[in-house]
């Protein structure tokens, strides 16, 4: 049986929202159920930012809702559109607002009870998007402001493989107004993508 790895360090999520959000490429996300264990690695990011940042949750100031974007790094941000729970993680500088969408997963474990939390019979469609990827984890509001520092924690980031594989940036996708700075990166030729 393969050793438990230990979540990612707070440490890792405080810093600038774009780093962390290429840095958490090839990462795996675990995630624990009374049925199992979900896992996949992270293939596709974006970075938000705070009142500087249009296409972000916290653009508008602090509300209740995007309370943990400025809060402590490390934790979940769980928000809906259009019935899908989106699963962000918090990060940013000291003094900063920030969290990091996650677009695109790569199924390693559990893939049969994800494919029937989305009721999908392709792998190909499992996880390729952030609604997509949200249901197949089973995510809720009730992870809102999990601390995914703790290694007991029902959601975590851990390390993946050792591979060699190249980031692709880009504008972020299905935002009506964005920053000039690419905020979105994918791992080139993966197949989980968003299209």
């Amino acid at each position: 049986m393969e050793p438990r790895r230990l979540p990612l360090d707070r440490d890792f999520y405080e810093r600038d929202s774009s780093q962390v959000a290429r840095d958490l490429l090839g990462k795996v996300i675990v995630r624990r159920l009374r049925s199992g264990v979900l896992s996949g690695k992270i293939v596709e990011t974006e970075a938000y930012y705070g009142d500087r940042d249009p296409a972000s949750r916290a653009y508008l100031g602090r509300k209740n809702y995007n309370r943990p974007m400025f809060g402590e790094p490390g934790r979940l941000f769980v928000y809906m559109v259009h019935t899908w729970w989106l699963l962000n993680i918090v990060a940013h500088g000291e003094g900063e607002v920030g969290a990091v969408l996650i677009r695109g997963l790569e199924p390693l474990e559990g893939v049969q009870t994800m494919m029937m939390n989305r009721r999908v019979k392709e792998i190909q469609n499992l996880t390729n998007g952030p609604g997509k990827l949200g249901r197949a984890l089973a995510v809720t509001n009730e992870l809102n402001g999990l601390d995914i520092t703790e290694d007991s924690s029902d959601l975590v980031v851990t390390v993946g493989e050792d591979e060699a594989f190249d980031t692709i940036s880009s504008m972020r996708i299905g935002v009506t107004r964005d920053l000039s700075e690419e905020l979105r990166f994918y791992i080139e030729g993966n197949r989980f993508v968003s299209r």
